[in-house]
């Protein structure tokens, strides 16, 4: 059994996310899927996709859910999927040293993976004085 990771965020952020992972990593080792909301989307009519979404990367140790940003639909879509029953933990702010980050910590329980996705966002943000 395996913790899944799903990305829910607003449109083409997740989708490219992924895409860039699985290419620099070749096989992402956890169950992954980007859930992107629409700008317009009705929360409510959505969630029974979303849900969806999360029982499918559910390997039965529960699931990681990452947003972009935190407050806007896609975070307030994750919060109603954290109430359905599945074990969920929710980290915002995305980034793709947050996703690489889980990614090579794939061993690791959820109740430890979102110390490990707010590392690798805050270790990924460099300051560069060139």
């Amino acid at each position: 059994m395996a913790v899944g990771i799903l990305l829910v965020t607003h449109p083409g952020v997740g989708t490219a996310l992924v895409a860039v992972a699985t290419r620099l990593l070749r096989q992402l080792p956890l169950k992954t899927e980007a859930f992107e909301v629409a700008f317009d989307a009705d929360l409510d009519l959505t969630l029974p996709q979303a849900s969806a979404a999360l029982r499918r990367v559910d390997g039965g140790d529960g699931v990681l859910v990452l947003t972009d940003l935190y407050g806007a639909s896609p975070s307030n879509l994750a919060a109603k999927l954290a109430r359905l029953g599945t074990p969920v933990r929710r980290v915002a702010s995305l980034n793709l040293p947050m996703l690489l980050r889980v990614m090579n910590y794939a061993e690791l329980p959820l109740d430890e993976l979102p110390a490990v996705a707010a590392a690798g966002a805050r270790n990924g943000a460099i300051f560069d004085d060139a």
